[in-house]
């Protein structure tokens, strides 16, 4: 993952390859160990990237594979996907 602050016209960007991986709906990414393997990471594993990424602005995300941009807003998506995916390994 790379923190790109002169990205999205200043507001910062992250270059995430398929680790924070943004989905076809674009409010949301989803949190993978590999994409094209469809392997997720763990709890821990995201908390981590959380608390690494933290401390930088950044209003967009390019993930990997062409077409996968959230173009705007993107530190909140990024807190909504981490709460649905934590709700969701939680329940199983």
């Amino acid at each position: 993952m790379l923190h790109w602050a002169a990205g999205s016209n200043g507001k910062g960007a992250l270059l995430t390859g398929d680790t924070l991986m943004v989905v076809p709906d674009r409010r949301y990414v989803s949190f993978m160990y590999s994409y094209p393997n469809l392997i997720p990471l763990g709890a821990t594993a995201i908390r981590r990237i959380l608390k690494a990424i933290e401390p930088y602005p950044y209003d967009r995300i390019y993930s990997a594979w062409f077409g996968r941009v959230l173009a705007a807003d993107a530190r909140a998506a990024v807190a909504r996907s981490a709460e649905r995916y934590f709700r969701a390994i939680e329940s199983c």
